[in-house]
C-alpha cells in the first residue's frame, strides 16, 4: 500500500502512518509479523465484544495492517501525564487479561503492557496483536508480569510506578502459574527486540514477581 500520510508513531519493530482521521497504517520494519493473521485474530476478538480496533482486511497485507484510528493516549502516556495512577493501570491490565481469556478460542496476547493499551473516550483498547496465539492464560499473565517486573527492577524513573502496577496486576488475584512464569521468562530471554541490559534483569524480575505471589 502506498503511504501518503505522516508518520505518527514508531515501536521496536513497526511504524504507524496516518491515512486520514479514521484510519491508520502500521508497517512492519523487521519482518517479524504476519499482519493478515493478526487482523484475523483481531476481528475474531472484536466479534466477541473485546476492545480491539476494527481492521480492513481488504487493504492489509502481510507487512501492512490498516486499522481504525484510536483517539487517546496510551496507558503509559496517560500515566506520565497524571491521568491515571499506577495501581489503577495495573488493575485495568488485569481486567483486560480476564476479559481476553473469557473469549472463545484460548487467545493470548503475550505482550499486554501499558504501552499496548490505548485509553479512549469509549474505554481502553488493546493494540499490537503480533505475538498473539492460542495458548495458556497462565503464560499471558506471566508475560505481562515479567514485562512490568523488568521495568520495576531497573534504574529508570518509572521503576517505582511499575512496581505498583505489578502489585495491582497480581492482586486481582492473578492467574500466573509456575509453568507460565517459567515460559514467560524463557521467551523474554530470546526476544530479539530486547537489549542485553533488559535480558540481564530477568532473574531479579522473576524474584520480584514471586514476592507478590507468595
Amino acid at each position: 500500500m502506498e503511504i501518503t500520510g505522516r508518520l505518527i508513531g514508531s515501536g521496536r519493530a513497526s511504524d504507524v502512518y496516518e491515512i486520514d482521521d479514521d484510519w491508520v497504517l502500521r508497517r512492519d520494519r523487521e519482518g517479524y509479523a504476519d499482519a493478515l493473521a493478526e487482523a484475523a485474530v483481531m476481528e475474531h476478538l472484536r466479534g466477541h465484544g473485546y476492545p480491539v480496533p476494527q481492521v480492513r482486511l481488504d487493504a492489509s497485507s502481510r507487512s501492512d495492517l490498516v486499522m481504525r484510528r484510536l483517539h487517546g493516549p496510551t496507558m503509559l502516556a496517560a500515566f506520565a501525564a497524571g491521568r491515571i495512577d499506577a495501581r489503577e493501570a495495573g488493575t485495568v491490565l488485569a481486567q483486560l487479561l480476564r476479559r481476553l481469556h473469557a473469549v472463545p478460542g484460548r487467545i493470548v496476547h503475550l505482550d499486554l503492557h501499558p504501552d499496548n493499551v490505548m485509553l479512549t473516550d469509549d474505554g481502553p483498547y488493546v493494540i499490537d496483536w503480533a505475538n498473539a496465539e492460542e495458548g495458556d492464560p497462565g503464560l499471558d499473565w506471566g508475560m505481562s508480569a515479567v514485562i512490568l517486573a523488568q521495568v520495576a527492577v531497573g534504574e529508570e524513573a518509572i521503576a517505582e510506578p511499575a512496581r505498583a502496577m505489578l502489585a495491582a496486576l497480581l492482586a486481582d488475584p492473578s492467574e500466573v502459574t509456575e509453568e507460565g512464569l517459567a515460559e514467560a521468562r524463557r521467551r523474554r530471554a530470546v526476544n530479539p527486540t530486547m537489549s542485553r541490559a533488559e535480558t540481564e534483569l530477568l532473574g531479579a524480575a522473576e524474584d520480584l514477581i514471586r514476592t507478590y505471589l507468595s
